[in-house]
């Protein structure tokens, strides 16, 4: 192999989907110039489950953040079915809404027709009106985005979104596709596509998982090149292949947390200090995953607790799910041996499910203070700023960025699809869930028949005529003890519910979070939705959801492009670009 060229497709938070993919270009990959990652500009907790109020089954949150002007403020019960209210034609509009304090959660009517105003009540609650499912949908679609794949290569669409509880979200994501030319003989070059799919859960702020948009698919697709290359016309080795990519990880986290050092101390300045140690001192987990067309095998990389699933059709025509990623926290046995036995001696390195009785994931970019010395951090905190470390540390580092890597024969002409999503989605729904609404959502998208009103009126009279999940059951545990995802839990629903999810999005990865938030319960749904930040941090997490859909397509000429903007299930946020 003499070279890879890179093809980026696109990244977030840019202006347009559509200029992004009409301004996608080519470089070529040996050649690229490795930027150092504390000066990308960035631009834009999950590890503190607080579980304050537990929800009743089938109810739908009171919700609250701002007092009423002029009007008269009616508190609800913290447990209601149902926010509709009768009223005489000739009486007072009524809006409902949720008050929110620091211990309670619940439903209250706001009467008259004045506007909100942004002022909190003495004792510290918040008043919200609640959103209408209309403007629930739209918040849940707000940054939805898919694009078909027309390269011929054994993907054929991809969807994506993004809904945010911390404000900044804290998650972000990333997607290239890296064309690998390759001589076959001496006049003749074929090509196969490297692609790639990444989320990035941060926590304690956003720039660490900004960082990782910005260089983790590079880093990591460098280091693969070096390694092609090096074995010339005859492919790599698993295991090279695996340390290829494991390299690429830990170079990066290297950069982030030690070069990041080297040159604070080096321009002895607080406002350098302040630009390139804020990605080391927040933390990201990483989930990456690489598709190489001409193999057909799947690998993923997992820092932390983010999660790949697989969904296979079996020949019953329903679906399996298999994980390709182990959430790695304080509460998997497998990390706990083996921080312990890298740290023996040490009875605190996990304690009460979290490394030093602080971090929950294992494993993670950034979060410094658990891989600094003491005597960098008290020379950083003494000469710029910085955080104690925990009484604990005794043998930093404590947390490392390598991940572990699985590898996965896929079958493009069985239609298998890959979930990637971070932690949001995977304390809300199983595996089997994930891989089950995906399945239901390919067979309303053949039949082209979503569920209406029509359909929710005739199953209050009538019974439901939907049918279960087209999954198999039982093949895995919903997490390490196999209890029950802990916002269940938390809002009081019965897992094994009827009717609890609904088809209405031409979106699949939207789709996947609208269930995850409620399904056909659209009171939870608005609900969930209204709450803001930093109330909503304790019922649910940032998402980020990636479907990767799998399969055979003709290959498109480059005068139509071949990665084009689905636009049924994309909502742009640049009204420009419709011009």
């Amino acid at each position: 192999m003499h070279r890879a060229a890179v093809r980026a497709f696109r990244t977030s938070h840019r202006p347009s989907v559509r200029s992004q993919v009409r301004n996608t270009g080519r470089h070529h990959l040996h050649h690229a110039r490795q930027s150092s990652t504390s000066h990308v500009p960035l631009r834009s907790s999950m590890y503190f489950r607080r579980l304050p109020v537990a929800l009743a089954s089938g109810l739908i949150l009171g919700y609250g953040a701002w007092h009423y002007n002029g009007a008269e403020f009616v508190p609800g019960s913290a447990v209601t079915r149902s926010f509709t209210n009768t009223q005489a034609a000739d009486a007072a509009p009524t809006r409902t809404v949720l008050v929110v304090g620091a211990d309670e959660l619940r439903q209250g009517t706001i009467v008259g027709e004045g506007p909100l105003y942004k002022s909190s009540t003495e004792d510290g609650r918040r008043i919200v009106e609640m959103l209408t499912p209309d403007q629930a949908t739209a918040k849940l679609r707000r940054q939805e985005q898919s694009f078909y794949v027309n390269r011929g290569q054994g993907v054929t669409r991809y969807d994506l979104v993004q809904l945010g509880s911390n404000d900044p979200i804290e998650d972000d994501h990333a997607e290239k596709i890296v064309e690998v030319p390759t001589r076959v003989t001496e006049d003749e070059v074929s090509s196969s596509d490297w692609m790639f799919w990444g989320v990035f859960d941060g926590h304690s702020g956003w720039t660490t998982s900004a960082t990782l948009r910005e260089s983790l698919i590079s880093y990591v697709a460098r280091e693969l090149n070096s390694t092609y290359k090096a074995s010339s016309n005859a492919a790599p080795a698993p295991e090279a292949i695996d340390s290829a990519i494991k390299a690429g990880f830990t170079r990066l986290d290297n950069e982030i947390v030690h070069k990041s050092v080297e040159k604070v101390f080096k321009a002895s300045s607080k406002a350098v200090a302040a630009e390139l140690l804020q990605p080391a001192l927040s933390g990201s987990c990483a989930l990456l995953s690489f598709y190489d067309s001409r193999s057909k095998l799947l690998r993923v990389a997992c820092t932390g607790d983010s999660r790949a699933v697989l969904g296979r059709r079996t020949k019953s025509g329903k679906w399996i799910a298999t994980a390709l990623s182990e959430d790695q926290t304080g509460g998997n046995p497998t990390e706990v041996a083996r921080m312990r036995m890298e740290h023996p001696g040490e009875e605190h390195v996990i304690r009460n499910g979290r490394v030093l009785g602080g971090l929950e994931p294992t494993r993670a970019f950034g979060d410094a203070v658990y891989k600094w010395s003491r005597d960098v951090a008290g020379r950083l905190r003494e000469n710029f700023f910085g955080r104690s470390p925990s009484p604990l540390l005794k043998t930093p580092p404590y947390v490392t960025a390598e991940p572990i890597v699985t590898t996965t024969k896929i079958e493009p002409e069985n239609g298998d699809f890959v979930v990637l999503a971070t932690d949001g989605l995977w304390e809300m729904l199983t595996n089997e869930e994930v891989v089950g609404l995906v399945g239901q959502w390919i067979e309303t998208q053949k039949t082209g028949r979503p569920s209406s009103q029509f359909d929710k009126a005739w199953s209050k009279v009538f019974g439901s005529q939907s049918k279960p999940l087209p999954v198999e059951q039982g093949r895995e545990a919903a997490g390490f003890d196999g209890k029950t995802p802990i916002r269940l839990q938390q809002w009081g629903i019965d897992p094994d519910a009827r009717d609890r999810f609904v088809v209405r999005d031409k979106n699949v990865a939207t789709h996947l979070v609208r269930n995850a938030l409620g399904g056909a319960n659209d009171e939870q749904v608005c609900a969930l939705l209204t709450l803001p930040s930093p109330f909503s941090r304790r019922y649910r997490d940032d998402l980020t959801v990636q479907v990767i859909f799998f399969g055979h397509g003709d290959k498109t000429s480059e005068k139509t492009g071949d990665v084009t903007v689905n636009l049924d299930a994309t909502t742009d946020q640049d009204p420009r670009a419709r011009l």
